[in-house]
């Protein structure tokens, strides 16, 4: 295979969602479907990747704009206020079975209320068809909502949001766009990891037999964190002990009274080398903004591989909405709704494959990170403690001297009175600074909690005996390791924006 097959076998399609909102009583359907039609094919048209449609199926505009968008060849997924039991009391019993009908044909189908008035739960299906869209397409008369979660409240809450809105005037069929400037046509993100070199890195294997693609776009995500990960936790501490060693120079000189020619120069180098490091890390900052995001990108696909042989799509995502991986994560769930139905596992086999590939992976992996970052966590608090300890043992040293008038050789007064007790509480505070720049002590702490969480994991899938149990602690599981994911990242990220 060559290079530029390898390259487009390695990437994620975009996907871009339009949400609808409208009256249940029109005027004109067919007008209506014109105009949806219209607007529909106008998106198609001027952003690249597949726009998935997205709303309720409600008598009137709702089931217009599901028939016009399966017309294009959208994928439909369904957002219910209500549990189907429920929500079918708003239709005859004719009209049900057609909604039932209708929903089959669905890609994805989610309920949004189990509890609460129905007035709540379609406001709430309103709020949430606009969450999940990029632009929002409404049949609206203009008028109030003439109940809670009218279309009104929608379009309104989607305008304060900032979201794109396309506005299909129910009377006159009028189509008018708001807020395009904000509807984003690309993703940067995604954009610049499909065009990433194929790659092959961690995983030898597929563990779930996912489409070739989304293993090979794991890969060399993988593959470019793991090899172009700059080194700026070294060179930060490159600039601290270089500022130490001008400190201690400085502070010999003055202790031992040296006039040295060479001791100013050697200060400066020390001093400008400290500053060229800084230049470095700024210089810097898009390797190390790309590094972050391939990591990123890397895990979320790790977790979407791992529970690929679940029967459905695990919502690993659901809750998260971190700026700059919607499109990804979006893709990887798209994707796996998909193909969940179409590649069954069967369940001994993948308990047997999570356990080794997944769980055991990762308990040897936060295994080594603590049999790593421990011992150096260790020396490094034992250097602030002896430092400081010697620090008070000199100044203690020197008060009883001063006090009791004790006469000492110069070499000792120089060294214990005057050089040791300002280069200690320096050397003593760097130590500090390298724990905190390193992140030991919270790692350390993170590791032993990842450990714990994957044994306690471990013990609950080796006795799962259903899909729904088992679907439960590989979720529980998933979002622990994405927590523990997104915490590295927020921390990186801080320390790249200082």
């Amino acid at each position: 295979m060559d290079s530029c097959r390898m390259s487009e076998s390695s990437k994620l399609p975009l996907f871009h969602v339009v949400g609808f909102s409208g009256h249940r009583s029109v005027e004109n359907p067919e007008g209506v479907a014109r105009a949806i039609s219209t607007a529909l094919e106008a998106l198609r048209a001027e952003a690249s990747g597949e726009w998935l449609a997205l709303s309720s199926v409600a008598d009137g505009s709702d089931q217009v704009f599901v028939t016009q968008a399966r017309k294009l060849g959208l994928s439909w997924h369904a957002i219910l206020p209500l549990p189907k039991a429920e929500f079918a009391k708003d239709f005859s019993a004719a009209d049900w079975s057609a909604v039932e009908d209708l929903l089959t044909r669905a890609e994805h189908v989610r309920v949004i209320s189990e509890y609460g008035t129905r007035e709540d739960a379609y406001l709430d299906c309103g709020m949430e068809t606009v969450n999940g869209s990029d632009v929002l397409l409404a049949v609206w008369d203009g008028q109030p909502a003439r109940g809670k979660g009218g279309t009104a409240d929608v379009v309104h809450y989607a305008k304060s949001l900032g979201k794109a809105v396309i506005v299909i005037d129910a009377h006159t069929l009028e189509i008018r766009r708001e807020n395009f400037s904000k509807f984003e046509r690309t993703d940067k993100v995604l954009t610049n990891l499909n065009r990433l070199p194929a790659k092959s890195a961690g995983w030898g294997e597929n563990p779930f037999k996912a489409p070739g693609h989304i293993f090979a776009f794991q890969q060399k995500c993988d593959f470019a964190a793991s090899h172009g990960a700059p080194q700026f936790r070294r060179l930060i501490v490159l600039t601290v002990v270089l500022h130490v060693v001008a400190t201690l120079i400085a502070s010999a000189a003055l202790a031992f009274n040296l006039h040295a020619l060479a001791i100013p120069w050697i200060k400066l180098l020390c001093l400008a080398g400290a500053l060229g490091v800084a230049l470095v890390l700024r210089h810097h900052h898009h390797s190390h903004h790309s590094w972050v995001r391939c990591r990123l990108a890397a895990e979320f696909c790790r977790s979407a591989l791992a529970t690929w042989g679940l029967p459905r799509a695990a919502p690993l995502f659901e809750d998260l909405d971190l700026l700059g991986v919607r499109g990804l994560t979006r893709s990887l769930h798209i994707l796996h709704s998909r193909s969940a139905a179409a590649q069954p596992v069967p369940m001994d086999e993948f308990k047997r494959i999570y356990l080794e590939k997944r769980i055991d992976d990762q308990l040897a992996y936060y295994r080594r990170q603590e049999a790593r970052a421990l011992p150096l966590f260790g020396r490094l608090k034992m250097g602030f403690w002896i430092a400081t300890l010697l620090a008070m043992a000199c100044t203690l040293a020197y008060a009883i001297c001063h006090t009791g008038h004790v006469a000492v050789s110069p070499a000792i007064e120089n060294a214990v009175f005057y050089f040791l007790p300002i280069s200690l509480p320096v050397i003593a505070a760097s130590f500090i600074s390298l724990i905190s720049i390193n992140d030991l002590q919270r790692r350390v702490a993170r590791f032993r909690e990842m450990q714990l969480m994957l044994e306690d994991s471990r013990k609950r899938v080796t006795f799962c005996q259903t899909w729904n149990s088992l679907e439960r602690i590989v979720l529980k599981t998933e979002r622990g390791l994405l927590q523990e994911v997104l915490e590295w990242h927020s921390i990186t990220s801080f320390a790249e924006s200082h």
